[in-house]
């Protein structure tokens, strides 16, 4: 069973930079997409970035040139550098993944229903 752990959130003010870690285990695949993912309470949960095994990101537009997503395939680890942080950004911020057969086409996208492993969150809060 994958699961998935996200650590590195907290409070910070506004121009500010947070790092977060997802550590991933119980997977088999090399193969899969990782992403992380958004959410203020009363709102639906938004993409913010994900990357897949072979290296591709892509970026929620809100966040392109402030964020970046990496991995660590040695330590299992997903991050996400957040750099020039908003109040805008204030949220639980969620780790996902979708691991994919020998022969299946890799899909990456930034939404939601594409990811059916999800970690507990780690909140974030920006104050101006």
């Amino acid at each position: 069973q994958v699961q998935l752990v996200e650590s590195g959130g907290g409070s910070v003010q506004a121009g500010g930079s947070l790092r977060l870690s997802c550590v991933v285990s119980g997977y088999t695949s090399g193969r899969y997409c990782m992403g992380w993912f958004r959410q203020v309470p009363g709102k639906e949960r938004e993409g913010v970035a994900t990357m897949d095994s072979a290296g591709i990101t892509t970026y929620a537009d809100s966040v392109k040139g402030r964020f970046t997503i990496s991995q660590d395939n040695a330590k299992n680890t997903l991050s996400l550098q957040m750099s020039s942080l908003e109040p805008e950004d204030t949220a639980m911020y969620y780790c996902a993944a979708r691991f994919y057969g020998l022969w299946d086409w890799i899909q990456c996208p930034l939404a939601e229903a594409n990811f059916p492993s999800w970690g507990q969150g780690t909140q974030v809060t920006v104050s101006s």
